[in-house]
């Protein structure tokens, strides 16, 4: 009985004049197919419905249990903090394992050197971010600042374990170039005002696309652009950290890289005395890193020592080196003999509210959308990477969210963008780090430093600073032997890598960013549009052990008979031999007039003419049309196939076979649109009036989506359409079946007794290979491969009596079919029939 709603649905589609069943699978038959005209008798039916608008939506709106879910997830740690225990605390706070437990003297002996450890990833961490304040044109505090709200908000968001969200080099430097640029429109506004509001605005960015979970758009952002960038970063930042670690002065070191080369080379000359403290400070950051690393190779069970002693080179560094600067410029404070850091205040002196104005946005606009794309690549790279190196899964809409909320906050204390640190994750994790919550220990150390530490720093060198910065990001910069790597997966990547680095080194970051994504992204375009589809033919395979037989060393590859069982199938290749397979293999024809295609990559309205082009181009080479006088006048052709010229005979095609069928593989294909539908209509059409008076099947294989049915049955696939086919009513389609539990269920074991003694009188019911199917019920397929052996034959035959069967599709979509095998299979006894059917009614 129909419902008010459907019957206030029914009058408006009239009075608008929409046809609600303008595909009509059986005509005026009111059945529903499958129910007579398609019954399976030793199977039970089963009618697949279409999926409607409402569950889309309804999958879409959240319930009360999935909206409790996004808040529960909103903060991971709760997930894990009630089960926090001593021993995952001991491994936060020493950066690395905990040692088991022995007696009492070692057992503190150990635990003293442990704690000691503790403060590895801190004591890199304070140098590195007063180091990186300079990059972003900021006094060192506002980079300790920074580090302080980073490590300490992130572990409440964090779905990572090793991520150290603080300062970066490349953050810092477009933070740093921000400002520049900022200052020459707006003189007036303080830097640290302009660094704290590009903070908030791209954290508010970052934190909304967390929010509506959407951090599937860094998908869109390869592998190599983000190695073009980092590798182009690097260089750029390594160059400009050249004048500092020399003391040159006279020009810019945020001109484009090619341009401070040469400037570099043009001042060499006037090096001051920070070439001393700059060049011999990375020199045994250098020499400490190798040394450590050939003392691990040569003491393997020390390995761990070594580690922690290369992980504290750079405090170690930094320490000797102001002492020999507070040696040198004890006396000199005011005027020291090569620059030094200066006083950075103690405590939060910088705290406030951030000024987030109309006039300080229009300032740096322009470079919001860079700094947002860096951020992502940083954080969510590294967290890729070291989750995937450590056992475990990152959220990128989570990630975005720790990012988001970290430089949302952060300002407030005099933080500038921040995101996840390369060398400090890898530091983390290589310690062995339990949980997040190891940021909140650094976080300890850090405001130790904050608070503690400020009369040191003010005699750090300057060139001791840049050296750590070089040191820090020649990590960053891809080694040749993966560029190779690259070039052996995709040549064409690495042209794009190489562009990138390029227009990095001879523009700016932010050109360089953009550069690589839109290039890759371009590619992926042109792939898709360009996505080439595959004419399929049979092969039928043996399946062979090969090995070692033991005899004069030969071995058996498989190519050689062999006493081994093997198992025989119908397989589909290339007819082209495209893929790679051996050409020697001879690929048959699926059967005369019947074509398989197989769509690449999707199948939708970038590249579906390209798709259809290609198939309609083909089947018009291959095939003739079946009426052969539709064009008894040369007038009567069209004007793109005049025919031949006068006087001349026209080409013969009588071998050709005439259009039967098309079998389309959509095992690529996971969704469809208009375009393609509507695409795949008109090739219908096209193709009909070539076969006329034929109607041209289309039977569709290995569809996985129940919208992608949806839309193929309203555009009238799926179902041969009545009248299409004299004496349609005799038609019997082939369906796929299975068994319910399987050939090992019970129903089968206590019946195998009875099927025994029918078994040799089924064998004969089977095939192996593509034949007519004189009923349903002897067209039972399994999912898999026809039985090929006698094994296969006598299990079979024993499963098929008195089973239980089930059809896998809907029998109301008779021309969607599990995989190739069956839809070949019906496209052909569909072919026979008709033929069958045609030399019957010449015979009356």
């Amino acid at each position: 009985m129909s419902t008010t709603r459907s019957k206030v649905g029914h009058g408006l589609a009239k009075v608008l004049g929409i046809k609600l069943q303008y595909r009509d699978e059986l005509g005026n038959d009111a059945l529903t197919r499958g129910e007579s005209v398609f019954s399976v008798s030793t199977a039970d039916t089963y009618v697949e419905s279409e999926p409607t608008t409402w569950e889309f939506i309804r999958e879409l709106l959240p319930n009360g249990r999935g909206i409790l879910h996004y808040l529960y997830s909103l903060f991971p740690f709760v997930h894990w903090i009630g089960r926090y225990n001593l021993q995952w605390f001991v491994g936060d706070m020493i950066a690395g394992n905990l040692f088991p437990l022995c007696d009492p003297p070692l057992r503190r002996q150990r635990l003293m050197r442990n704690h000691l450890q503790g403060v590895t990833v801190g004591a890199v961490v304070v140098p590195q971010s007063m180091a990186y304040a300079a990059l972003a044109k900021l006094p060192a505090e506002y980079g300790l600042y920074t580090s302080f709200m980073g490590v300490l908000i992130y572990w409440f968001f964090a779905t990572s374990k090793d991520i150290t969200i603080g300062p970066v080099a490349v953050a810092s430097t477009v933070v740093g170039d921000i400002i520049i640029k900022a200052q020459k429109r707006e003189p007036d506004i303080d830097p640290a005002m302009i660094a704290s509001a590009v903070a908030i605005l791209a954290g508010s960015i970052i934190l909304f696309i967390g929010l509506i979970r959407f951090g599937w758009i860094v998908e869109f952002i390869s592998l190599t652009a983000i190695s073009a960038f980092m590798t182009g970063s690097a260089i750029n930042i390594a160059v400009g950290q050249v004048p500092a670690l020399m003391g040159l002065t006279g020009f810019s070191n945020r001109e484009a890289t090619y341009k401070v080369i040469i400037n570099i080379l043009k001042h060499l000359g006037t090096s001051k005395l920070d070439a001393a403290m700059g060049l011999t400070a990375l020199a045994m950051l250098y020499i400490i890193r190798s040394a450590c690393s050939y003392g691990a190779k040569r003491v393997p069970n020390q390995r761990k020592t070594y580690f922690f002693i290369a992980t504290m080179r750079t405090a170690f560094v930094i320490l000797f080196y102001t002492m020999i600067s507070w040696l040198v410029n004890r006396h000199h404070r005011s005027k020291p003999l090569f620059k030094i850091l200066g006083k950075v205040p103690r405590g939060f002196k910088h705290a406030r509210v951030p000024v987030v104005n109309k006039r300080t946005i229009n300032a740096f606009i322009s470079e919001l959308p860079a700094t947002v794309i860096v951020l992502l690549i940083e954080h969510i790279a590294i967290a890729k990477s070291f989750g995937r190196l450590n056992n475990y899964n990152i959220d990128p809409s989570q990630e975005m969210i720790a990012i988001g909320v970290t430089n949302c906050l952060g300002p407030f204390l005099g933080a500038y963008p921040a995101t996840g640190s390369f060398s400090r994750t890898a530091i983390k994790s290589k310690a062995g780090v339990r949980t997040p919550f190891a940021g909140f220990i650094t976080a300890i150390v850090v405001l130790l430093a904050i608070y503690a530490l400020t009369a040191v720093f003010f005699y750090i060198p300057a060139s001791s600073l840049a050296a750590v910065i070089i040191h820090a990001v020649g990590d960053l910069i891809t080694p040749p032997n993966v560029i190779y790597q690259f070039w052996r997966v995709s040549p064409l990547e690495v042209i794009i890598f190489f562009a990138g680095v390029f227009v990095t080194i001879f523009m700016n970051i932010e050109n360089g960013i953009y550069t690589t994504i839109c290039t890759s992204v371009a590619v992926l375009l042109f792939r898709t549009v360009k996505a080439r589809g595959r004419f399929l033919g049979r092969v039928k395979i043996h399946s062979v052990v090969g090995g070692d037989d033991g005899k004069d060393g030969h071995r058996n590859t498989g190519l050689e008979k062999t006493n081994t069982e093997t198992t025989v199938r119908n397989v589909f290749l290339p007819i082209d031999h495209e893929d790679g397979s051996n050409p020697q293999v001879e690929v048959e024809s699926p059967y005369p007039g019947i074509f398989i295609y197989r769509f690449s990559e999707g199948f939708n309205f970038p590249n579906a003419n390209h798709y259809l082009d290609n198939l309609t181009s083909t089947i018009s080479k291959e095939t003739r049309r079946t009426n052969a006088s539709t064009f008894l006048r040369p007038g009567d052709r069209p004007w793109n196939d005049p025919g031949p010229r006068r006087g001349r005979a026209a080409k013969t095609d009588s071998h050709l076979p005439t259009l039967q069928a098309i079998v389309l593989d959509f095992s690529s294909v996971n969704n469809v649109d208009i375009t393609s539908v509507q695409n795949l209509i008109d090739v219908r059409n096209q193709l009909d009036r070539w076969a006329s008076p034929d109607i041209v099947e289309w039977h569709f294989a290995c569809i996985t989506n129940r919208w992608t049915k949806r839309a193929l049955v309203s555009a009238g696939f799926g179902y041969p359409t009545p009248g299409s086919m004299e004496h349609f009513e005799r038609w019997k389609p082939i369906f796929d079946v299975a068994e319910i539990g399987g050939s090992d269920s019970a129903a089968v074991a206590a019946e195998a007794p009875e099927n025994a003694e029918r078994r040799s009188s089924r064998k004969g019911s089977f095939n192996d290979g593509i034949f007519p199917a004189t009923s349903p019920t002897s067209t039972i397929h399994q999912s898999a491969s026809n039985p090929s052996s006698d094994v296969d034959l006598e299990k079979a035959a024993a499963t098929q009596v008195r089973t239980k069967k089930v059809v896998v599709h809907g029998i109301n979509r008779p021309l969607f079919h599990t995989d190739l095998t069956s839809a070949l299979q019906a496209a052909v006894s569909s072919v026979e029939w008709k033929r069958g059917d045609d030399k019957a009614r010449r015979v009356e």
